[in-house]
């Protein structure tokens, strides 16, 4: 949990620092440092793709994942589930709800979020989480400043949502070797590549439809375990 923890703190610490600064940050600003974050999240998808020593799984399981994300839509419930929200809550608070709902579906609805949180869980390896600690601290920063306090109240999200995935994978930790926890962030760092590109505004990837490709290697590692029964 103490990815999460970290990660619930700099989203305080980045909100009230924003809501210091209110409207002194000048809107060219925010793109540069927006373009800043997504090529550091380039890097670190990079770095977690490069784990993979099974270059034939990760392609089987983006191929076979983004077909069954595509089948299920997943990138289109997301985006209906996010106008819903917006809708229902948006209304009733002013900035307050319009931030807190904006800011915890950028926050949670991720690859980075999945992938860290797993890793936390089942490794006890925090390092995606604090790197998107702070990419979330310093975007929190200027949303804030343009949302209000509602975006500072988004960290309660991310701590219950990051906080099941992680104490929900260490009960499975048993089952998982660290072959496939490798493959597993290897195909998850190129879908947080995936999200650097989305950023740069380089070129739209459906990143939503492509996440059952994260489960897929262990699947894989579950059949062929229980083939060697047979």
């Amino acid at each position: 949990m103490l990815g999460t923890i970290v990660n619930s703190l700099a989203i305080i610490v980045g909100s009230l620092i924003g809501l210091m600064c209110g409207g002194l940050i000048p809107h060219r600003y925010h793109t540069t440092v927006l373009h800043s974050i997504g090529l550091a999240v380039i890097l670190i998808g990079l770095k977690m793709a490069f784990k993979t020593d099974e270059l034939l799984l990760v392609i089987l399981s983006m191929a076979i994942g983004s077909a069954t994300g595509e089948l299920l839509r997943i990138e289109d419930g997301l985006e209906n589930l996010g106008r819903w929200f917006e809708i229902k809550f948006a209304k009733a608070g002013g900035g307050i709800s319009k931030g807190f709902v904006t800011a915890s579906l950028l926050y949670c609805i991720g690859s980075m979020a999945i992938v860290g949180s797993l890793e936390s869980g089942l490794a006890g390896d925090h390092h995606t989480l604090f790197a998107k600690s702070v990419l979330d601290g310093i975007g929190s920063i200027i949303f804030a400043s343009s949302l209000g306090v509602g975006v500072m109240f988004s960290s309660v999200s991310v701590f219950i949502y990051q906080g099941l995935i992680t104490v929900t994978a260490s009960f499975t930790k048993q089952f998982l070797i660290t072959a496939v926890i490798n493959q597993m962030s290897a195909v998850g760092g190129l879908l947080i590549m995936a999200i650097g590109f989305n950023m740069l505004e380089i070129k739209r990837f459906r990143v939503g439809n492509m996440l059952p490709a994260i489960f897929l290697p262990l699947i894989y590692f579950i059949i062929k375990r229980l083939l060697t029964f047979i």
